[in-house]
This record gives C-alpha cells, sequence and structure tokens, in this order.
C-alpha cells in the first residue's frame, strides 16, 4: 500500500511540475500592422531578452489580422499581446485579457493619432472633398479591430457626419497600416486611414513612398498602445513579466540599459509604464459615440426600438465617461 501510495505521490508531483512547465510558455501576440516579416525583425530582439531574463520560453505568434491575435488568446493559444486599444478592448471583453503595461512613445509623445492620408498630388484638400460621396473614390480602412485604422476615423469622420463609407465611396477595402500606406502612395487608393506611428515607420522604411504622402485630416490623441496578459497566467510568471517590462530600458535595469534602449528605439518606444484596463475608457467612449451614431441612422429599427437603443448607448457612455474622470491621470 505505501508503494502505491509512493507511486500515486510521484505521479501526482510529475504531473505538478509538468503543468507549472506548461506555463512557463509564453506566445506574444503581434498585432498585423504591417508585414509579418518586419515585425519579427522588430521584435526579435526584444522577446530574446525577455526570454534571457525571466527564465521563460517565449514566442512570436503573429496572425493576418487583429482577430486572430484576439482569438488565440481567448482559445489560451496566447498568453500575452501587444494590442491597440481597440483589439485590447476585445481581448480583454472577450479572451479573458488584462492591461497591465503601456508603450511610451519614443519622443515622449503621450500617445498617437489617427490621421487620413491621400496621394501628395490629390486634388482632395479636406473631409469635405474626401465626403463629397459620389462613389467615385477608393477608400481603404484599417483593420476592423484597429484603434486608429477603424475605429477613430468611423467615429470622428463618418458617425460624426452620419455618413456610411460603403454608400460613400465606389470601393472601401480593410488592410493594415503599412498596405494602406503603400496602396495611397502608389495611386491605387484615393484615401486612407493611418496613423502617426505608422507614417514615421513609412517615413524611416520607404521615404520615397512617404514623399507621395499628404495628410489631410489628423484625429484626437489616442492613449498608447497597451500590453495585455491573460488573467489565468500565475502570480510567479506575472511578477516575473512584470519586473521585465518595467525595468526594460531603465536605470533599474540588471541587464545592459544601452542596448535595451537601443531595442526599444527600434521599436519607436521609450521604456514602459505600468497600466490597467482604465486606459480602455476613452476608446469605450469613443465605441459607444460610434454606435449611437450608427442607431440614429439604422432605418431597419423602428423609431421606438432606435429610441430605446440610442437611450441605452447614451447611458452606457455616460457610465464610460463618470469611470474615465474618476480614473487617475498620467
Amino acid at each position: 500500500m505505501n508503494a502505491i501510495m509512493k507511486s500515486i505521490a510521484g505521479l501526482s508531483l510529475a504531473l505538478m511540475a509538468g503543468t507549472s512547465a506548461l506555463a512557463e510558455d509564453i506566445n506574444f501576440g503581434i498585432i498585423s500592422t504591417e508585414s509579418q516579416q518586419n515585425l519579427r525583425s522588430n521584435w526579435k530582439p526584444f522577446l530574446d531578452d525577455m526570454a534571457e531574463k525571466t527564465g521563460l520560453t517565449i514566442k512570436p505568434f503573429f496572425a493576418s489580422d487583429y482577430a486572430g491575435v484576439i482569438e488565440g488568446m481567448r482559445f489560451g493559444k496566447v498568453q500575452m499581446a501587444w494590442y491597440g486599444n481597440k483589439s485590447a478592448m476585445e481581448a480583454v471583453d472577450r479572451a479573458d485579457g488584462e492591461v497591465f503595461a503601456q508603450t511610451v512613445a519614443e519622443n515622449g509623445d503621450p500617445g498617437y493619432w489617427s490621421v487620413i492620408i491621400v496621394p501628395k498630388d490629390s486634388p482632395i484638400q479636406s473631409l469635405d472633398d474626401l465626403l463629397k460621396c459620389d462613389n467615385s473614390l477608393n477608400f481603404g480602412l484599417g483593420d476592423p479591430n484597429s484603434t486608429s485604422g477603424f475605429l477613430v476615423p468611423m467615429t470622428f469622420v463618418f458617425s460624426a457626419r452620419d455618413v456610411d463609407p460603403k454608400s460613400c465611396f465606389r470601393n472601401v477595402t480593410n488592410a493594415n497600416h503599412e498596405t494602406n500606406a503603400m496602396a495611397v502612395a502608389k495611386g491605387q487608393l484615393d484615401a486612407a486611414a493611418n496613423n502617426t506611428e505608422s507614417m514615421a515607420l513609412i517615413e524611416a522604411n520607404a521615404p520615397d513612398a512617404f514623399a507621395e504622402i499628404r495628410e489631410i485630416w489628423r484625429s484626437p490623441l489616442i492613449p498608447s498602445d497597451p500590453l495585455v496578459w491573460r488573467k489565468d497566467l500565475s502570480d510567479e510568471t506575472k511578477e516575473k513579466v512584470r519586473d521585465f517590462i518595467l525595468t526594460y530600458g531603465t536605470d533599474d535595469s540588471t541587464g545592459d540599459v544601452a542596448h535595451e534602449r537601443a531595442v526599444l528605439a527600434g521599436l519607436q518606444w521609450a521604456p514602459f509604464r505600468a497600466s490597467s484596463d482604465d486606459q480602455l475608457l476613452p476608446i469605450r467612449v469613443m465605441e459607444a459615440e460610434k454606435a449611437i451614431g450608427q442607431a440614429r441612422s439604422d432605418t431597419s429599427l423602428s423609431e421606438e426600438a432606435r429610441a430605446g437603443r440610442i437611450a441605452e448607448l447614451e447611458s452606457m457612455k455616460k457610465t464610460f465617461e463618470e469611470k474615465l474622470a474618476a480614473a487617475p491621470q498620467g
């Protein structure tokens, strides 16, 4: 009997060790803002440093669109990810995600901006020119889960003017920031949504293409991108990751600080700062505002149903605004 009990105990310990070892494997999701080749080369030094410093196995996880990374986290295939705010909101709401850190722009900007770009020699000079809505223009939106490529222009450009892009333009496509920028530069798109961070990358990596692009609109400030982990990561793993992330490239780092800052510069970032789900509140307000605009123009609803839906969304928006006002700033 003792021998059997010892065998069971030994098996239990082995299973526990196996579970612990599995928990040490981190698939790090990277949203598809540009080509996988560019993303892989930019992120590899950072992920290699994370693996070395934490002792965890860190593997990059790529998908063809933002939803692939969100769904990867939802089904436990991704334990941690870099998202934009809109995709982070989806990960928090649907994939057991939690914001724990925030990127900081290399130049110290508190965030970034969505932009609408056109070819340099385009006759389009303003939103009024863009939104003439005669079905003559080809427009490029970002991924549906992109903050700057989709949510922000839909909220501040289209919903604000009660315009449906599909009814306004000859053709509307969805692509990543790099693809949209290059299509505008080549005259394949008459206009597209993008953001200031992506445009800085285009300027650095494809200056000839950048010279063929002109900005006609810039959004309000968007909070810098969050890093998100699954809530069910072990406390030990979270502590290792948090310590690495929040000291990386700082004077508190135990590594080569100059090297770490160079790696961050390759990602266009300064050292990270701590964050929480509260950083998503401005995005929730935008999402509610966009939904209100859509509800107002939804002819499939009766007048009573439309009024009820708008009232519901207005109440939701007010709740988010109150939470945002009460949240710690800076």
